[in-house]
C-alpha cells in the first residue's frame, strides 16, 4: 500500500475523502463537478489531497480482503464485495477518512537499517516516518527511527531530505564532520572525507553543530530557508544563497553538476567520487580553474569539454582510471 499522507485539516480531509468515493463509484452530474472545481480552486493542497486520497482509494480495494481477514475491518453479513466496499466508503458515516486514519495509526512507524547507493546511481526512498531522502551516488545511510527519536548517520556521501513533521520527535543527522536537527523542512548535507561539510537549506530551518577537528561538536548555528554552510579545517562559512545558486548547488538531483571557476582538482573530485574511478590531474593541472553544466552520467562528455576550453590533455589508463594534465608537459 502506498504512503498516506496527513492533513492538518481534518474538514478538508473529510471532504477529500468524500469526493474520492463519489468519483470511485458513479458519474458526477454538471452541478457536482463544477462544487468539485470550486473545492479544488480554493487551495493547491486541496487537489494534493484529493490526489492521496484517490490512491489511497485504489490502494485500500485490494488491500479489502486482508483486512477483513485481519479483523481489521467488518463487513456486514451477507454483503456482496461491490456492496461491502460501497459500505465502507459511505455506511454509517465512517466513510473512507477514518478507515484511512485508523491504516496510517496501525501503519509500523520504526525502521532501523543500512542503506548505501552504487557508483553513478542515485536513488530515492521513504523512511518509516514519511521523510523521503534522495541519496547521490556512493553515499551511505544508516536508519534509526523509533518512538523516541529519528536518528540518521550519513556516513559519507550527500543526501537531500525531505523531512516529515513531527515536532516531538526531532530529525537528526549525524556525519563525521557535525550534526544537522529539525523537526521538519527539507535541506541537504553533503559529507565527504576530503571536502568540508556542506549543509543547504531548501525550506524552514535547521540547527547544525560542526564539529571541531579533534571530533567535539562546536557552537551551534542556525540556517534559514537559502542559506549554505561550510564547515572544515579552515573554519565555518556561512552564505545565502540566490535563487539560482540555490537550484545550482542541488542539481545532483537532476543528475547534472554545476562547477562555478572551481579549481580542476575539485571538478575530478567530484566526478571520480560519483563514478568510483581514479581521476586525478597533475601538480601543474590542478589548480586550473573550471566552469559550466555538466551531466554527471557522461563522463566522456565532461573530459572532453575539458580539452577544448582548457590546455589540457586527458590520458585513460587500461586500468580505467584517468590523469589530466598540462599539454606542454607532453
Amino acid at each position: 500500500m502506498n504512503s498516506f499522507s496527513k492533513c492538518l485539516d481534518p474538514a478538508a480531509e473529510e471532504q477529500a475523502s468524500l469526493w474520492a468515493a463519489r468519483l470511485d463509484g458513479s458519474v458526477l452530474s454538471a452541478g457536482d463537478q463544477n462544487a468539485l472545481g470550486a473545492w479544488l480552486a480554493e487551495t493547491p493542497a486541496h487537489r494534493e489531497l484529493l490526489s492521496h486520497y484517490c490512491q489511497f482509494s485504489a490502494d485500500l480495494e485490494q488491500q479489502l480482503p486482508a483486512l477483513v481477514e485481519a479483523g481489521a475491518v467488518e463487513l456486514p453479513v451477507n454483503s456482496t464485495p461491490a456492496r461491502s466496499w460501497a459500505w465502507l466508503k459511505w455506511g454509517f458515516g465512517v466513510g473512507l477518512a477514518a478507515v484511512a486514519v485508523m491504516v496510517w495509526v496501525a501503519r509500523p512507524r520504526t525502521q532501523s537499517e543500512n542503506l548505501a547507493s552504487p557508483m553513478a546511481v542515485r536513488q530515492t526512498l521513504t523512511l518509516a516516518d514519511g521523510t523521503r531522502v534522495e541519496l547521490n551516488a556512493q553515499t551511505s545511510l544508516q536508519i534509526q527511527i523509533d518512538r523516541n527519536g529519528r536518528h540518521v548517520r550519513l556516513a559519507s556521501g550527500e543526501a537531500f531530505f525531505a523531512v516529515h513533521k513531527e515536532p516531538a520527535r526531532p530529525f537528526i543527522v549525524e556525519t563525521p564532520a557535525g550534526s544537522v536537527r529539525v523537526t521538519g523542512t527539507q535541506f541537504d548535507v553533503r559529507a565527504e572525507a576530503a571536502a568540508p561539510l556542506e549543509v543547504t537549506v531548501v525550506e524552514g530551518s535547521v540547527q547544525v553543530r560542526p564539529a571541531d577537528p579533534a571530533g567535539r561538536p562546536g557552537a551551534t548555528v542556525l540556517l534559514g530557508a537559502g542559506d549554505q554552510l561550510s564547515a572544515g579545517p579552515g573554519g565555518v562559512d556561512v552564505r545565502a544563497l540566490s535563487a539560482s545558486a540555490l537550484d545550482d548547488a542541488l542539481a545532483w538531483r537532476q543528475g547534472q553538476i554545476v562547477f562555478t571557476d572551481v579549481p580542476l582538482r575539485t571538478a575530478l573530485a567530484r566526478f571520480a567520487r560519483y563514478h568510483g574511478r581514479g581521476i586525478t590531474a597533475t601538480s601543474a593541472a590542478a589548480e586550473r580553474r573550471v566552469g559550466g553544466r555538466y551531466s554527471l552520467d557522461d563522463l566522456d562528455g565532461f573530459l572532453a569539454a575539458l580539452e577544448e576550453v582548457l590546455p589540457v590533455h586527458v590520458t585513460r589508463n587500461l586500468d580505467g582510471t584517468v590523469q589530466v594534465s598540462l599539454r606542454t608537459e607532453h
